[in-house]
């Protein structure tokens, strides 16, 4: 998992280059990675959970950092770094002794990160609404900075399926808030039965890990 999530924190580091490329690969990319989610334990979703924890966003009056951790670097040199700099135009990526990388953006291209991640996400929602893996989710709904969601399915009781969704909801609502610099405690995700429109059951990713 730590893999996939490496390979979207950099599609979302190189996110401004979008515009002229086109985004069809990543939002391809991202329902690759939310499939898989609903497959794997809850424990070690967590642990990436936690691990986002280590990216600092500082904003300067016309610069924005973001420190991504080594282990998500996935070994690249100073020299690759560069080339990457150079090619999506921004101000510098550095490799720090501790294998870390500060990538330094104005704000500008931070915002359009942040737009274009938001758009991602929004794409991935709507993908899952009436897939083969969530046949009975009718609406998917998240609030601007991503700290809610509300799905609306047309099940009586959660699936397995359905109930492991909450972690993919868990990891967009994490990297947007690590990426925009809010310091997210919480995110919740509530579901709605289509027919009553009672709540079904509320998760909050505070309580991931813990016994259901």
């Amino acid at each position: 998992m730590k893999r996939k999530i490496a390979m979207l924190i950099l599609a979302l580091s190189l996110a401004i280059s979008t515009t002229a490329c086109g985004g069809d690969g990543k939002e391809k990319s991202s329902e690759s990675e939310k499939k898989e989610e609903t497959s794997k334990e809850s424990d070690e979703t967590t642990d990436d959970l936690e691990a986002f924890g280590d990216i600092d966003v500082e904003e300067g009056i016309f610069n924005v950092e973001l420190t991504i951790p080594a282990e998500y670097i996935e070994g690249q040199t100073q020299e690759d770094l560069n080339k990457i700099s150079e090619e999506h135009g921004f101000k510098s990526i550095t490799l720090n002794p501790d294998g870390s990388a500060t990538y330094t953006m104005t704000k500008k291209q931070h915002k359009a990160l942040l737009e274009e991640y938001s758009a991602q996400i929004n794409t991935s929602m709507n993908e899952m609404v009436g897939s083969e893996n969530y046949p009975n989710f009718t609406k998917i709904e998240a609030n601007e900075n991503f700290t809610e969601f509300t799905v609306t399915t047309k099940s009586a009781e959660l699936d397995m399926n359905e109930s492991f969704s909450t972690m993919a909801f868990y990891m967009y609502g994490g990297l947007y808030g690590v990426f925009s610099g809010e310091n997210v405690s919480n995110i919740s995700v509530t579901f709605i039965n289509a027919d009553t429109g009672q709540v079904i059951e509320t998760a909050n990713s505070s309580d991931a890990g813990q016994t259901q």
